[in-house]
């Protein structure tokens, strides 16, 4: 297998085919295999990533808190086992939950983006960005309840990680970017690696990657790190689950240094490499065979060993960092555009893990490379109306139309924003989306996606204009 070349060969199509746009690196015993990039670092396309580009990290971040949490352990400036109250009091509803809670995601403190409005609403009413000191209040404010008891579940808590860094930054003494610079990032090397807020604070970095978002229709939206993207301003102040931005020969630096047990020692490592246990004794597991330990997700592989790894997503922002522990291999893919094509960004992200495991991918496909190309369109108008809403979904479809001899749909999202689109028939009554994976599948009054089936409730809603 000639892995360059494939590797080359998929990020040529998947770019073409609207599936990616950025950078990446794959490297074996520490030696690259395959570097490269595609596209641009510019909403307007006028500025063609380069290998040193700097791209932000979003959730791959966690890892360096977890580090910075480790070495903060290690100086004896507080335990896995401390509970959170020794040291946030006024959090009193979160009583038991630990450190080692937090770093596993098993504290059951509820996520910010749940109510992710506190955020927005402070920062119209005060024109700043809530620093990452004001989480706590923030909790206290919202009086968000914990989702269950501590080391119960799993359920992933940037809020977690944010409390994390105040922790570090509250018991060094040191603000949190300043740690991690000294800490981590100088020591091993990491020439263009920072924890930063470039909203809030600027850009500092010549070579950066800006973030960008699409409209239905595929076109460019504001540039997410633009006075117009508020949503995404508001919650820049905030530490610990997001905000490092580095470049691919930085991620392979930190690889090697980690090897080396030059920040980290083995032991410390291994403790992070470890999966939390739920009661029973299980460790967890997320169903595709992943565990969670500190900051990273831990796999078992009977091929390859131990493999760490963790993604990372913020609007207009796909991040993945891979360490294979045991085969001491490594692999990075750093985009900074939202993908036109869902499968074939996907197609690119897999094929590349594939690739790493020695195996072929699978080939680049879009939606309209496997939509049917005569489908049978008599039962299509049966399929039109206004659905109803499930109670709790992140993900709802709202109306389906036909127009201009196809059916389009309406969705609101998590965050209840509204989403237009072409529906591609993909099987007997079975439908996709262009922008994303969720299939829909239509029968006597109702369609199902999701694993959750709904009820039509309107007649049949008339003829629309065309989205995405």
């Amino acid at each position: 297998m000639d892995k360059k070349a494939l590797i080359e060969t998929m990020a040529r199509e998947s770019f073409e085919k609207g599936g990616f746009n950025g950078a990446w690196l794959y490297a074996e015993n520490g030696a690259v295999v395959s570097k490269g990039t595609a596209g641009f670092r510019d909403p307007e396309g006028t500025q063609p990533v380069t290998e040193d580009t700097i791209f932000q990290l979003a959730s791959v971040s966690k890892q360096f808190t977890a580090a910075a949490v480790m070495l903060a352990v290690r100086k004896g400036l507080f335990g896995l086992e401390d509970e959170i109250t020794q040291f946030f009091p006024e959090l009193g509803a979160y009583k038991g939950v630990t450190v080692r809670h937090l770093l596993t995601h098993t504290g059951g403190v509820p996520d910010y983006f749940d109510d992710a409005d506190w955020f927005i609403d402070l920062w119209k009413k005060e024109d700043r960005v809530p620093g990452n000191d004001e989480v706590p209040r923030f909790l206290c404010e919202t009086k968000l309840k914990p989702e269950f008891g501590p080391g119960e579940k799993f359920s992933y808590s940037n809020t977690g990680y944010n409390l994390l860094a105040l922790l570090v930054e509250r018991r060094t003494g040191v603000p949190y970017e300043e740690f991690l610079q000294r800490n981590i990032f100088d020591p091993a090397g990491m020439t263009s690696t920072r924890c930063c807020h470039i909203r809030r604070d600027g850009i500092p970095f010549e070579n950066f990657a800006r973030a960008t978002v699409l409209e239905d229709d595929g076109t460019p939206a504001a540039d997410v790190d633009s006075e117009d993207s508020r949503d995404v301003i508001a919650f820049d102040g905030v530490n610990g689950d997001d905000y490092v931005y580095t470049n691919l020969s930085d991620l392979l630096t930190w690889d090697r240094v980690l090897r080396e047990g030059k920040v980290l020692t083995p032991e410390e490592q291994q403790l992070m490499y470890t999966p939390v246990q739920l009661p029973g004794g299980e460790p967890y597991d997320d169903g595709d065979g992943e565990g969670y330990g500190f900051g990273w997700s831990v796999i078992r592989d009977p091929s390859f060993g131990l493999i760490v790894c963790h993604s990372g997503g913020m609007p207009g922002v796909h991040t993945w960092f891979e360490r294979f522990i045991d085969a001491d291999r490594m692999l990075a893919i750093l985009c900074n555009r939202e993908e036109e094509d869902a499968r074939a960004h996907a197609g690119f992200y897999d094929g590349l893990r594939e690739i790493a495991r020695d195996r072929e991918p699978k080939p680049i496909v879009t939606i309209e490379e496997i939509a049917l190309k005569d489908p049978d369109k008599s039962k299509w108008e049966s399929f039109c109306g206004k659905y109803e809403h499930p109670e709790d979904a992140d993900f709802v479809i709202d109306e389906v139309w036909l127009a201009d001899g196809e059916l389009y749909a309406r969705a609101f999202d998590d965050d209840g924003d509204e989403l237009k689109f072409r529906l591609y028939p993909i099987g007997e009554d079975q439908f996709g989306r262009k922008a994303g994976m969720v299939k829909l599948t239509f029968g006597d009054g109702c369609v199902t996606y999701i694993d959750t089936t709904c009820r039509k409730l309107a007649e049949q809603a008339a003829d629309r204009e065309p989205a995405e």
